[in-house]
């Protein structure tokens, strides 16, 4: 990237990135590393051409969450339950946060953490 003078680098942490939540600190402080890396290393690189964001997922439909509820359909609509939205989210959106990113729509976009959370930082 430093080669060519351009780039772009998405990480992803997680809503626990951005707010707190009681009984995992080891995960929530692993994530706001993550933005703050990200943060960091934007400043870093924005005059080289690479543009460095995070994506801060909520509550999306994954193994990890399928650990959670055990693949329990009513565990899994009391975390649906709890998102503003009233559903988990799925991959595919996180993924569409991330090419937008990468894309020209993102292109004025760096040191940035966005949440695709479903609402939940909003509360």
């Amino acid at each position: 990237m430093l080669k060519q003078g351009a780039g772009v680098i998405v990480n992803i942490a997680s809503v626990a990135g951005l707010v707190g939540f009681e009984g995992i600190p080891a995960y929530v402080a692993s994530k706001h590393a993550v933005v703050g890396l990200t943060k960091n290393a934007a400043l870093d690189y924005a005059t080289k051409g690479i543009r460095i964001n995070a994506i801060c997922p909520g509550v999306v439909r994954t193994p990890m969450i399928d650990r959670f509820t055990g693949k329990d359909k009513a565990i899994e609509a009391q975390f649906a339950k709890v998102q503003p939205v009233g559903r988990l989210g799925e991959p595919e959106e996180i993924a569409d946060a991330v090419l937008w990113l990468c894309g020209k729509g993102g292109s004025f976009v760096t040191g940035a953490a966005i949440p695709v959370d479903g609402g939940w930082v909003a509360k």
